[in-house]
């Protein structure tokens, strides 16, 4: 089976929210995106503030973006420019199946 989409996850500080938007916006290949509020939970404690390691979870805004599989490396490579060293973590998954109901 051959993917012709896929989907990328970044999980964001919820001060880089906003400029996550604008850079997922400027992406005229993409599908669209998603993005919602998420409990991360690491060994790490990268970036954690006091409450955050008394309750072992840290917030975050996950984003969810389809793009072709061309076009993963263009997108990639701009967060990687835009964000770099702002501690992100994403990963790529391969679409299966997708439609509207």
């Amino acid at each position: 089976m051959t993917h012709a989409d896929y989907l990328i996850t970044i999980h964001v500080p919820p001060s880089l929210e906003e400029a996550m938007v604008d850079c997922l916006l400027s992406f005229e290949t993409a599908q669209g995106f998603s993005s919602f509020a998420v409990n991360t939970h690491h060994h790490s404690n990268h970036g954690s503030s006091l409450a955050e390691l008394v309750s072992g979870k840290q917030g975050k805004i996950s984003f969810q973006m389809y793009v072709e599989k061309n076009d993963i490396g263009s997108v990639l490579n701009q967060l990687k420019t835009d964000f770099t060293g702002a501690g992100l973590h994403y990963w790529v998954t391969p679409v299966i199946e997708q439609g509207v109901i």
